[in-house]
């Protein structure tokens, strides 16, 4: 006999229903960094804490065998939505899904899930989506870890990819897709934009239109991923551009201040649905504690951000200027006529504030550079309140061949630097004297 839900709460206290959300008043959606201070999460419910409690534990209690059933249909599948209610840590826990619902508002998005970090985030999100034989196409460059996962890792299971330059027109991006149809079953096509360290931007509208042309009729048409990483959550949305999943290291300025890993992904149920079940499988969710200190930072992360670009403004316009730089590459600085000033204007709502430096000269020049730096930290992490400056050739990019980094633009004289929220003069100065030993 099929179980019948009102006899089932009988006999057990009522749960008092959540009050509804406020998002909007007066007839407007309020902004994200409003719904930062208090969306998700009601007071009461937990003795009228007004921030969230840290809630450290492993495994929750149902309040019936009912429950407990229902609770499982969602996190196996076999219900779709996912679970109803709070099942084991390796699934979810109250910090993490308030941390999930307050990511989404940012890109207005109907769902996103938290990682361990923005690594994690990435390689469930392709595991996911791919399966062997597949062919994955990108924009490059990407992160090298990124690169890694799709070419060693994913390639010991016969997965595929083809490329083309993040800074590559339409017509460019067609001729690559079609040609990986070749190859296979195109199951991603995954971008970054901006690049990292080049800070070239893709089009993301575009991939989308092609994506939706030359799949039309498939059977399978390929889940667009875009790491957002660079200009997230403030800057740009990828899914309000045309990308089913938006991608984050929340390490970076989601996080803000250089004192925990994490990541996350963004985007409609249905392309998410499969990297949570995996996520459910491979245990990679954020844990209680870093999701309760990203809710702190997104109190702030506006805030950040926006200082943080007024200062790359200034010191990058020092930095363009000076006799010993060859070019500085920051979005703000992007010619409007341009392709890549359009599209900007198109897909973006500010600049950022992580740059390259090109250095006139090679390796001993930039090294200089960094070695004499006094305020600005060498370190290769980005989006901080402090200020980091790194060589991504000998660092991050290491790992990358010589010749592929080349084609990149990842030369030996490239020098990211990741402006903070400190005083902008004393950031000038701090160049100022850095570059007199080089």
């Amino acid at each position: 006999m099929e179980d019948d839900p009102e006899k089932l709460d009988e006999g057990r206290p009522s749960r008092q229903p959540t009050p509804p959300q406020v998002t909007e008043l007066g007839g407007r959606q309020l902004h994200p960094s409003t719904l930062m201070m208090g969306y998700g999460y009601e007071p009461r419910l937990s003795e009228g804490a007004l921030k969230p409690p840290i809630f450290l534990t492993s495994t929750y209690a149902f309040e019936s065998a009912a429950d407990g059933k229902r609770f499982f249909e969602g996190i196996t599948g076999k219900r779709p939505g996912g679970s109803e209610g709070l099942v084991y840590g390796r699934f979810n826990g109250p910090n993490q899904e308030i941390l999930e619902d307050r990511l989404a508002q940012w890109e207005r998005a109907e769902e996103a899930l938290s990682f361990s970090s923005g690594m994690s985030a990435i390689g469930t999100s392709l595991m996911a989506h791919v399966q062997p034989g597949d062919v994955i196409v990108h924009s490059a460059p990407l992160y090298a870890a990124t690169e890694k996962m799709i070419d060693s890792m994913l390639g010991k299971f016969g997965v595929t990819w083809a490329d083309f330059p993040a800074h590559s027109s339409p017509e460019d991006i067609r001729t690559t897709i079609e040609a990986a149809r070749g190859q296979g079953r195109v199951s991603v096509i995954y971008l970054e934009s901006p690049a990292n360290p080049t800070n070239d931007l893709v089009d993301i509208e575009a991939v989308a239109a092609i994506r939706d042309e030359l799949f039309a009729d498939a059977e399978h048409k390929p889940v667009i991923m875009c790491d957002n990483t660079f200009l997230g959550p403030c800057f740009q949305s990828p899914t309000l551009n045309g990308a089913d999943i938006s991608l984050y290291s929340l390490t970076k300025y989601v996080g803000g201040h250089s004192d925990l890993v994490a990541g996350a992904c963004v985007g409609s149920r249905e392309a998410l649905a499969p990297i949570l079940a995996l996520r459910n499988t491979l245990g990679t969710i954020t844990d209680p504690n870093t999701a309760w200190m990203l809710l702190r930072s997104l109190e702030t992360v506006q805030l950040r951000m926006e200082k943080a670009e007024s200062n790359a403004r200034a010191v990058g316009e020092f930095l363009r200027d000076h006799p010993k730089v060859e070019r500085v590459s920051w979005l703000g600085f992007l010619d409007p006529s341009s392709s890549q000033g359009e599209i900007y204007k198109r897909h973006c709502t500010g600049a950022g504030s992580t740059f390259s430096v090109i250095v006139k000269g090679g390796e001993p020049e930039a090294f200089r550079l960094l070695d004499n730096l006094r305020t600005v930290k060498l370190a290769v992490s980005l989006g901080g309140t402090e200020s980091l400056a790194s060589h991504p050739a000998a660092m991050t990019h290491l790992s990358v061949p010589e010749d592929r980094r080349a084609e990149l633009g990842i030369s030996d004289n490239l020098v990211r630097v990741s402006i903070g929220v400190e005083h902008e003069d004393d950031l000038i100065a701090d160049f100022d004297q850095a570059l007199k030993a080089v």
